[in-house]
């Protein structure tokens, strides 16, 4: 849905109709009370007040790592996904259909996949055997890109972050099997070092599956490149900066880039050769140093390393023992999930994956009504009018910066629901007795519709999750703030609930995502989606006091004893957490039209409004998990993400009266606004 947000003045129009049309029926409160442990002051606990009785009676499913509203939406949304894939099986109504009904029948037919055990990837693994050089290993990091193994870096196209007009490839470190560095550098924590160790065994396990007779030394040989390639990769928080990981390098430069390195091979056989002028190195030091190991590292080495990440990526589309075997490391022992998913449920996943938005038509007709999309369009209109107010009463702002950020704010692209344009699948060729085939040449479509955007005019309209993806996002280059359809249902959308806990809920979400555009990260950017410096130092010094303190606040927060939050890897969220509450509260008020809220299952409208955002991020989650993370998420632990924002809220205090020495009180000069 390609268009500019309207201005604060339209915006007024269209809050007090949304404001009209909602009184017009009898709504719900949205909240379920029976969730709530009423024995548990809101003032001392609020995340436990609102959903201690539900954290109290729910296990955690067995094939999960965590469970909560999100995890609920999303088996939700998997089970419309399956009643779609079932019709598209049963009477395809067009080619697309087809392809979704035979891709699933692949995924499926677990005889076939028994019979044919590794056999699928002969070609592959003679590719990788015929590695010679490092002309060779240049080619087949190319060739990985393409079928989606990204090993030891990948590339990808997207707008250039300081000429917002043009594409450019940007290619970044990968390459690890472990979630993070940490897991591989930290010698004094216990639980990283036994992970590491299982690690091993696991790898040992996986090419004794392929019929390595060597597979003991040669696991052992990945552990320690893949270790040699952590020590050379940025940190995350490192990575978060986007002028730091901003390195334009004109193609005739290369070299220095990454001495010895075959870059024409590389971009020959990526398809990029001719097509560009320049690209962006996004950690410089890293190529450095994975060009010093190509050089240094034997040839075999290699080769095995390249042999195990394929297994790696493949394994869930291989028989019974690999995908075991797989899941064993990567699900119980890395984030402590005791059962793999129904294999139907996996299914549902890869066609989703691989043809998200041809799902994604028949999900929105089923699931999306227009009036949902008419009533989300207006809260979300109030929301950008609540930001344009609170820029405006900013103490710490400058006037002129002030007109920088609403000027950016006014630019801001709204995508509800769906695309306006849904995605062509006919190029891709879907067989249904050949499972990795289809997933190779699934993921090659889609790397060849990204490179060939190369040389091409920004495509505005595009969007980067498909509608049945319960997410949402915000894109800085195009300034841009995007809700799939699959979000937008209860609970964070409820059509028949009063607005109190929906702003609380879907529209906490919704702020979170404008708030972005302002965070340490996004703020960087301007309305045009470029990296541009539109703040006067002085502001710079009073957000960077702001900030500071949240790093403070998260960092003291610790889910699992002995890991505490990384207050500066998750600042971002951090920052979009608490301001699109705080944004969320004004909308809200904005949608009332100065009438007073009604009082529904005995809490008020603001009450229910925080309790809406604490209901929809009510999480239980296995340690394991938890760490994991901790180590490698930018996102803080749900109940902190809910404690960590409410302290802060002027509008949580007066809603449940938290007075000094409640709990959850923190004094007015120690609370962080920042937007």
């Amino acid at each position: 849905m390609k268009r500019l947000i309207a201005r604060a003045v339209e915006l007024g129009l269209l809050t007090a109709f949304a404001a009209s049309a909602a009184a017009a029926a009898p709504l719900t409160s949205g909240l379920d009370p029976a969730n709530m442990d009423k024995s548990v002051r809101a003032q001392d606990d609020f995340y436990d007040y609102i959903n201690g009785h539900w954290l109290a009676t729910t296990e955690i499913p067995a094939d999960k790592s965590g469970y909560g509203a999100f995890d609920a939406l999303y088996d939700k949304s998997i089970e419309n996904l399956h009643s779609i894939i079932e019709a598209a099986q049963k009477s395809p109504q067009n080619a697309g259909e087809r392809k979704v009904g035979d891709l699933y029948a692949s995924f499926m037919d677990e005889a076939r996949l028994e019979k044919l055990g590794v056999a699928p990837l002969k070609p592959e693994l003679a590719r990788i055997d015929a590695i010679r050089n490092t002309s060779d290993i240049a080619a087949q990091i190319a060739h990985n890109g393409m079928i989606g193994v990204d090993a030891p870096f990948g590339g990808f196209v997207h707008q250039d972050n300081k000429d917002s007009t043009k594409y450019l490839v940007d290619f970044a470190q990968s390459g690890l099997g472990l979630p993070d560095r940490d897991y591989y550098l930290k010698d004094d924590d216990a639980k990283l070092v036994d992970i590491r160790g299982k690690y091993l065994a696991h790898v040992e396990n996986m090419l004794k599956l392929d019929g390595d007779a060597n597979a003991h030394d040669d696991a052992a040989s990945v552990l320690a490149l893949e270790t040699a390639l952590a020590k050379v990769q940025w940190t995350r928080v490192e990575n978060r900066d986007p002028i730091k990981g901003y390195n334009k390098v004109e193609i005739a430069d290369l070299d220095a880039a990454a001495p010895g390195f075959d870059w024409k091979t590389l971009l020959a056989d990526a398809h990029v050769a001719g097509k560009v002028d320049y690209v962006n190195i996004s950690q410089p030091s890293y190529f450095k140093g994975m060009a010093e190991l190509i050089k240094n590292t034997p040839i075999p080495v290699w080769k095995t390393y390249f042999r195990w990440h394929l297994l790696h990526s493949a394994a869930p589309y291989l028989n019974k023992a690999f995908v075991d075997e797989n899941f064993a490391f990567y699900g119980t022992t890395l984030r402590g999930t005791p059962q793999n998913r129904a294999r139907w449920k996996r299914g549902v996943r890869v066609v989703e994956g691989s043809m998200g938005e041809q799902l994604g038509q028949v999900y929105v007709a089923r699931y999306f009504p227009a009036e949902s999309k008419a009533r989300v369009t207006a809260l979300v209109h109030n929301l950008l009018a609540a930001y344009r107010q609170s820029i405006d009463t900013l103490d710490w702002m400058s006037p002129d910066t002030k007109q920088q950020a609403l000027a950016k704010l006014s630019q801001y692209m709204l995508k509800l629901g769906y695309p306006d344009k849904w995605r062509d699948y006919s190029a891709l060729k879907i067989d249904r007795n050949d499972l990795i085939g289809n997933v190779q040449r699934a993921n090659e479509f889609e790397y060849n519709r990204n490179i060939n955007k190369l040389g091409k005019p920004i495509d505005r309209a595009e969007w980067g999750m498909t509608p049945p993806t319960v997410n949402a996002y915000y894109n800085p280059e195009l300034n841009e703030i995007v809700f799939p359809a699959a979000i937008l249902q209860p609970p964070f959308f409820d059509p028949k609930a009063d607005d109190a806990v929906n702003y609380g809920a879907i529209g906490a979400v919704i702020g979170h995502e404008i708030s972005h555009g302002f965070d340490d990260q996004g703020s960087q950017y301007d309305g045009a989606g470029n990296l541009h410096d539109w703040w006067t130092k002085s502001d710079h010094e009073a957000f960077a006091a702001k900030t500071k303190a949240l790093v403070a606040e998260y960092s003291a927060f610790e889910p699992v004893k002995g890991y505490h939050i990384n207050g500066e890897l998750t600042l971002g969220e951090n920052i979009a957490d608490n301001s699109g509450l705080a944004i969320a509260y004004k909308a809200y008020k904005i949608s009332l039209g100065g009438k007073p809220a009604p009082v529904i299952d005995g809490m008020t409208g603001e009450q229910r409004f925080y309790a809406g955002f604490a209901q929809a991020f009510r999480e239980k989650a296995r340690d394991n998990a938890m760490i994991e993370q901790i180590k490698s998420d930018p996102h803080s632990i749900p109940v902190d993400r809910v404690l960590g924002a409410v302290v802060n809220q002027p509008g949580f205090y007066e809603a449940f009266d938290v007075k000094p020495g409640d709990k959850m009180y923190v004094a007015p000069d120690q609370r962080v606004i920042i937007w």
